[in-house]
């Protein structure tokens, strides 16, 4: 995937970035110890992108699709459902768990066996998992509403791992995500 611009972003949980192309969003990074290195690996990934700027701000989606962002990461209920995203090259399986994926409300959880029956595989929750673990555009496709069975963390491949996770389900008022001793 190519993207032709970039941003980067503060949010409640600290600085994100976003890359898009003229066909929606390429990539999402969650925070990695500040701008500048959020920063960089945009830059280092997609070398050709731009930052916006106050002079050349990114499109009117993917700024519509910043500010929600950075409400969700807030605690406000928003849905980045709408938000046009470019998975090409992206396998088949993977754009179905994330499509599935994009429909988890803000506050809900579903376990990664609940999204292989919902896909109609039954017994595929590790390679759920795997895609979910590809995910090029995190919190767009929001894969930390997906728990292992019985509702444990399981795993999260953006940086801070699982504390991230946990904190972003927290945000979002999602129920029994913090650690209990039974």
């Amino acid at each position: 995937m190519t993207a032709q611009g970039f941003a980067v972003f503060a949010t409640a949980i600290g600085h994100c970035g976003i890359a898009w192309n003229d066909r929606g969003v390429v990539s999402v990074r969650l925070p990695e110890g500040g701008a500048a290195r959020t920063r960089a690996r945009l830059r280092a990934r997609f070398p050709g992108a731009a930052e916006a700027s106050a002079a050349q701000p990114p499109p009117a989606p993917i700024r519509q699709g910043i500010e929600d962002i950075v409400a969700l990461l807030r605690g406000e209920p928003r849905d980045l459902a709408d938000l046009p995203v470019d998975l090409e090259g992206v396998p088949e399986f993977h754009l179905r768990v994330y499509e599935l994926a994009r429909t988890i409300p803000p506050g809900s959880t579903l376990t990664y066996g609940e999204v292989a029956t919902r896909l109609g595989l039954p017994g595929s929750a590790q390679a759920v998992g795997q895609a979910l673990g590809r995910n090029p555009v995190p919190i767009v496709v929001p894969c930390h509403r997906v728990l292992a069975a019985g509702g444990k963390m399981g795993g999260f491949s953006a940086p801070g791992g699982v504390d991230t996770k946990r904190r972003m389900l927290l945000i979002e008022g999602a129920p029994a995500v913090e650690p209990t001793l039974f």
